[in-house]
């Protein structure tokens, strides 16, 4: 008889006790084996999930400090400046967030024309069609300089025709911004219904080559990456935010936006003949403000001048031709 046997076969109460320890034993390693590989599963998507909190975080991070994009050289002022020649004023590109840079006026009593347009817009077509003639006849005179600020008012629109149009026109005002001004002018006589599709990529970078501009390749990479859809937004932010320089303007209610000489127009966009009136208003305007004698030049007390001659008596004189 084995040591421990009952005698009958049945394995005796030790060895049972040995066989329930071994079968637990067992069974705390099975239920360790299970723990652990919980443990492993539960810290893999832990950690699968800080990883996507990590992407997330750092992702919203780069958002908010990668480099604003790209603005279009010879627009500084979020403008092209166009004067005698029709040759634009060459400026340094800006990224799309700075501070504009307000263009610089002399004292020869050129008058400065500031139009703000969206070539969606058909009152900016009326205007442009009305007034195409004289405002050249300025430029090739020297009477005036016209400063176009293409805008992206109307975007949700035609399928997103304004911001394309306006990043267009930024292209050809940083690869060719001497054919501006044709460019600029063929926009209108080619703008599309306001609730339309407005024109394709091919369409507009046909309109740039009739236009004849310089770098065409370049000019029609430009258009169709949007390479300055990030500076359209911001210069069309500042606008409708108020935020136009050298002017009498505190709110934006539309385009076109006309500012001669710092007066913004608003006067019939139909009418040439008023708008004519304007600007010869304002240029006269800053003539006789040139002409003003110094207050050094005043008539001192020992010439005892008649009271209403005194500059306390002197009556204040509001031009009648500011808007």
């Amino acid at each position: 008889m084995a040591h421990g046997d009952s005698g009958d076969g049945r394995p005796s109460k030790n060895q049972r006790r040995e066989l329930a320890r071994e079968k637990a034993r067992l069974n705390r390693e099975k239920q360790k084996k299970r723990d652990r590989r919980s443990r492993w599963a539960l810290q893999g998507g832990i950690g699968l999930v800080l990883v996507a909190i990590i992407a997330i975080v750092g992702l919203v991070i780069w958002n908010g400090v990668r480099p604003a994009g790209p603005g279009p050289a010879n627009m500084a002022s979020d403008g092209i400046h166009i004067g005698e020649g029709f040759k634009a004023t060459p400026t340094m590109a800006l990224a799309s967030d700075a501070d504009p840079v307000p263009t610089a006026t002399d004292d020869s009593g050129v008058v400065n024309i500031r139009i703000y347009v969206d070539y969606l817009c058909p009152y900016c077509k009326d205007f442009e069609e009305t007034n195409a003639e004289q405002l050249e006849g300025y430029i090739e005179t020297g009477a005036a300089t016209v400063e176009i600020h293409p805008l992206a008012v109307l975007t949700s629109r035609a399928q997103g025709y304004s911001l394309r149009a306006a990043n267009a026109a930024a292209c050809v005002a940083n690869y060719s911004p001497d054919s501006f001004w044709e460019f600029n002018s063929l926009m209108f006589d080619n703008q599309p219904a306001e609730q339309s599709s407005g024109l394709d990529d091919a369409a507009i970078i046909a309109i740039t080559e009739e236009a004849g501009v310089s770098k065409a390749d370049a000019v029609a990479g430009c258009i169709t990456d949007q390479r300055y859809k990030a500076w359209v937004d911001a210069a069309t932010d500042r606008v409708l935010t108020g935020d136009i320089p050298d002017s009498n303007i505190e709110q934006v209610q539309g385009t076109p936006i006309i500012v001669v000489n710092g007066k913004q127009y608003r006067g019939e966009l139909n009418d040439p003949s008023e708008f004519a009136a304007f600007v010869l208003a304002q240029s006269t305007e800053e003539t006789d403000a040139e002409e003003t004698p110094s207050p050094s030049a005043t008539p001192s007390p020992s010439t005892t001048p008649e009271p209403a001659a005194t500059p306390e008596a002197t009556p204040e004189v509001t031009p009648t031709t500011t808007p």
